[in-house]
């Protein structure tokens, strides 16, 4: 998995200090990996990851476009705090098939099989794009910008987010979004005919109802407005429908 980067981090602070600025809680002791994102003050997306817990530290495994601007980020944060970051050499791994010995579940849907982190690549070759489209998981860089909020990315669902565990950034907005409105917009599955770019605009009866995103067979992910979404959408030459 060429595509993801993995940040160490170690000190006496450091479980601390992420737990103070990420969506999920890492302090509980029953768990090992742990998905999480880290958000701008007004709610806003800025990257997504998991956390692995370990005795020595932490490790971040993070898309590799995201990781300059995810650890320049928390370098900003860390102030007097006794916390290091730097790259681990250590490779991701992910498969569906029989877990190697080490290997984490992951912990965003069963369907999404197992992460490993070791010396060598040992990825299978499972569809990743059609397990996503299947399971409505988004991917960074693709269904996650930096003008995604991550209740409408569905991050709830996928065990991302922690509303109990206490303050971080942009936990005003994600509590707000969560306890006081009702979500208009959202990451949904739609069966399509035809094909279209990634980033292709959705219409309904002319008017805006959303964004085309990632797509495997008759099937794809969108972003839609909810109240548009009822019956047959356009987007560009391919015709679309909410599952």
């Amino acid at each position: 998995m060429t595509n993801r980067t993995l940040l160490r981090l170690t000190g006496t602070d450091a479980r601390s200090f992420l737990q103070g600025l990420v969506t999920n809680d890492i302090t509980r002791p029953d768990q090992t990996l742990v998905y999480a994102a880290l958000l701008t003050p007004q709610g806003k997306f800025i990257a997504d990851f998991f956390v692995v817990l370990q005795d020595s530290g932490l490790l971040i495994d993070v898309a590799t476009s995201h990781a300059p601007a995810l650890a320049q980020r928390l370098a900003m944060y860390r102030l007097r705090a006794d916390v290091q970051i730097d790259e681990s050499p250590l490779t991701v791994s992910r498969g569906t098939g029989t877990a190697p010995e080490g290997a984490l579940q992951d912990p965003r849907h069963p369907a999404m099989g197992w992460r490993l982190y070791g010396d060598t690549d040992r990825s299978d070759d499972t569809d990743w794009d059609a397990l996503r489209v299947a399971h409505v998981i988004p991917e960074t860089g693709i269904e996650l910008t930096p003008d995604t909020y991550i209740l409408e990315a569905g991050f709830e669902r996928l065990n991302g987010i922690d509303f109990r565990k206490g303050c971080y950034v942009g936990q005003e907005i994600a509590a707000r979004m969560k306890h006081k409105t009702e979500l208009k917009k959202g990451l949904v599955q739609v069966a399509i005919s035809g094909t279209a770019p990634v980033g292709t605009d959705i219409t309904a009866s002319g008017k805006p109802a959303g964004t085309l995103y990632t797509q495997s067979g008759n099937h794809a992910l969108a972003h839609l407005r909810f109240d548009r979404a009822t019956g047959d959408m356009q987007a560009g030459p391919a015709v679309l429908r909410r599952s």
